[in-house]
């Protein structure tokens, strides 16, 4: 069971998010908070797997959270809920540790299989948001682009099948599964891309896939 901790400061967002998550015979909703700073403190009593959090809360927001979550709780993964204009604060909750980011407007089957990515060790994206960072944040597309692709021309077909995988946010298990491997073996191959693309996470590995073409989604293929 993957236990989740929600936090929005708006209760019709709370619920909405809420009644998604509890579609899945497999996710729980172990507390919800209407403010980062009752985040911390409920993600401590509750030491959940998963972080839901908005970006914008009073008192402390989502992305002040998302850092004092990380610290002082390394095993709970944290998703961003944010929203279509919102691309500053992606960089920053990536500099937060932030492994999911989604749309609050998107498909609902996007929040479900964010969670459960995040939750076994993985990365996500929404399409939407990743297709928006590789577009516009930051500038200088065709520059990160070439870099991703020169990067990943080092990598071997099989570590190219890896890192697209990484990038639509499977977890070293799933890749695994999908490309019948043993987990110990996605594993290497993992500590082999990441110092290949001089990737310091796998969210940064799972950019580098969008920005080399490797994955499928709006503006790739």
């Amino acid at each position: 069971m993957i236990r989740v901790l929600l936090a929005d400061d708006e209760l019709m967002i709370r619920a909405g998010v809420r009644a998604i998550l509890t579609t899945d015979p497999g996710i729980e909703v172990a507390a919800e908070a209407g403010d980062g700073r009752e985040a911390i403190d409920l993600a401590l009593a509750h030491r959940p797997g998963v972080a839901v959090l908005d970006v914008r809360m009073p008192k402390l927001d989502g992305l002040a959270a998302a850092a004092e979550i990380r610290r002082t709780l390394p095993e709970t993964a944290v998703v961003m809920l944010t929203t279509f204009g919102e691309d500053d604060y992606v960089a920053r909750a990536l500099a937060a540790g932030a492994a999911g980011f989604l749309l609050k407007a998107g498909d609902p089957r996007e929040l479900i299989a964010g969670v459960r990515a995040v939750a076994e060790g993985g990365a996500y994206l929404s399409p939407r948001i990743a297709h928006r960072v590789i577009t516009e944040l930051g500038g200088a597309r065709l520059a990160r682009t070439a870099t991703a692709r020169e990067r990943s021309a080092s990598l071997t077909p099989r570590e190219k099948d890896v890192l697209a995988l990484v990038g639509a946010g499977l977890s070293n298990a799933a890749i695994g599964r999908q490309l019948h491997l043993a987990e110990g073996t996605v594993k290497a191959y993992m500590t082999t891309i990441m110092g290949r693309l001089e990737a310091r996470n796998r969210v940064q590995a799972a950019i580098i896939a969008y920005e080399a073409g490797l994955v499928p989604g709006p503006g790739n293929g």
